[in-house]
């Protein structure tokens, strides 16, 4: 932006050619706009942090308003040391290992599917996506129902084909597949919409010239759609991975770990270890553990898709 300045004389102008600087006014326009969501930030997810860093070094029990005695690094050491943490570290890991595959692969397929198709494609995106609206609690209770021993529509549909049903409920085999059936048709929605947004950017004109080059659909979704959906890729597998570790509400509506605490992830080990018997400390601790195990996931995933976009 520049300024005119009149000079001496009759119908003569200068002309000052010097910028205005607007950056300290945008500056402070963006941290207006920012401090609603800041100020939330602090409250809900710094300090709760902070708060649960300091308890973790104190014997606190959640029954009493002290926080304990001080006891250092000791509740690190039994989390670390403890055996029923690690196994519910890996019923977490496990559950990410057998539902992330699907909830990467099958929405990308679906959304493709939808875009191809010419007309209502509108109606396909809802259906895929209406899922992912439906509460946890709503889930549970409906595939409660469906994998009922003995009425349930999984056993009864496995009936009519002549397979023996697995126990969806009372045994852990068939706990994890009720689990990994029960989140990739819940959570299959919100992947869809990122790759369905992604597909938008994608110019129909790329296709067209494939086409008349003599491409198959098959090949311009490999060569075309797949290459230049990869950073789209990579977003996704990174965010179901830390959802699927963070995974509780299914597992513990349903199953309540079970059967016989073999599905139990290490949030609800968390959640037992402080509000069912009380030790607020402790929990704090396994939480600082699981915590910084998620940071360190996510730091090295970014690392290595930086470095691998600076090699391309």
């Amino acid at each position: 932006m520049t300024t005119t300045t009149t000079a001496p004389g009759p119908g003569i102008a200068k002309v000052d050619t010097t910028p205005i600087d607007n950056s300290g006014r945008d500056t402070k326009a963006g941290w207006l706009f920012s401090a609603p969501f800041l100020v939330l930030y602090a409250l809900f997810l710094i300090g709760p942090v902070l708060v649960g860093l300091v308890i973790s070094f104190f014997n606190t029990a959640t029954v009493k308003n002290d926080l304990g005695e001080f006891v250092a690094l000791e509740n690190y050491t039994d989390v670390l040391g403890n055996l029923d943490f690690w196994k519910s570290m890996w019923h977490s890991t496990l559950f990410t290992i057998l539902t992330v595959p699907f909830l990467v692969v099958l929405p990308l397929l679906a959304a493709i599917f939808a875009s191809r198709i010419s007309r209502n494609q509108w109606f396909y995106r809802i259906a895929f996506f209406a899922p992912y609206v439906v509460p946890s609690a709503s889930v549970c209770l409906i595939f409660s129902f469906i994998y009922a021993p003995e009425s349930g529509l999984f056993v009864k549909a496995l009936d009519l084909v002549g397979l023996p049903a697995p126990d969806f409920l009372g045994s852990t085999n068939g706990a994890w597949l009720s689990l990994t059936i029960l989140t990739v048709w819940w959570t299959f929605g919100f992947n869809f919409v990122l790759y369905t947004a992604a597909l938008q950017e994608i110019p129909e004109e790329t296709y067209e010239a494939a086409a008349i080059d003599g491409a198959s659909p098959w090949q311009q979704m490999r060569s075309i759609t797949v290459p230049l959906l990869r950073p789209t890729i990579s977003l996704v597998l990174m965010l179901q991975i830390l959802a699927s570790l963070k995974v509780f509400d299914q597992i513990f509506i349903l199953l309540q770990g079970g059967p016989n605490l073999s599905t139990r992830p290490v949030i609800q080990y968390i959640y037992d270890t402080g509000f069912t018997t009380y030790r607020g400390g402790y929990a704090a601790a396994a939480t600082m553990v699981y915590f910084v195990t998620l940071v360190i996931i996510s730091a090295v995933w970014m690392l290595a898709t930086r470095r691998r976009g600076a090699d391309a």
